[in-house]
């Protein structure tokens, strides 16, 4: 019998804390976390990214989170998913891939930690809409709605993320 990895997936707009938390969850529970592929992809492509670029991420990010569930024991963190793709293609470009949401079809999470706009923005080269993380906010929450999947808000300081996080993980997999 296949064992059943826990996966949780931290989602939310830009620059909400989701790299912190994911961090925090993997340390605190010794269970391996997948970062977001799309960082490490932009930081070396040397060009703006394209339409073309979307799906590739995907790629990658869904090669990260097997390499990564391999390595779990009970609980694997995603540190976003193809929605969060889904999102930006459709705001950018108009239209999301279908081989983009295929791929998000054929991966399943148990739970989603919804990360709030309430800390500051941090400027980053790879963030694009600052005055958007409301809107996205409500996208990402409407989504995940959708998905059938429960979630739970996570908002407040860094310390109070964590706590609400771990408290939300806790109670689904004990």
């Amino acid at each position: 019998m296949e064992r059943k990895v826990f996966r949780v997936c931290v989602i939310g707009p830009e620059c909400t804390g989701k790299t912190t938390l994911s961090k925090a969850l993997s340390a605190h529970f010794s269970e391996p976390w997948v970062p977001e592929y799309a960082r490490q992809y932009l930081d070396s492509l040397g060009r703006p990214y394209h339409q073309d670029d979307l799906l590739t991420i995907a790629q990658g990010q869904i090669q990260a989170e097997e390499t990564m569930e391999s390595k779990a024991s009970r609980m694997l963190v995603c540190d976003t998913n193809l929605l969060v793709i889904k999102v930006w293609s459709e705001h950018k470009y108009g239209y999301c891939d279908a081989a983009i949401m295929a791929l998000h079809a054929a991966k399943t999470y148990d739970h989603y930690l919804l990360t709030a706009t309430d800390i500051p923005w941090e400027d980053d080269p790879q963030r694009e809409h600052p005055t958007l993380r409301q809107h996205f906010s409500a996208l990402y929450q409407s989504l995940i709605t959708s998905t059938g999947v429960g979630f739970t808000h996570i908002s407040g300081t860094t310390a109070q993320r964590i706590e609400l996080a771990v408290k939300a993980v806790e109670q689904l997999i004990n």
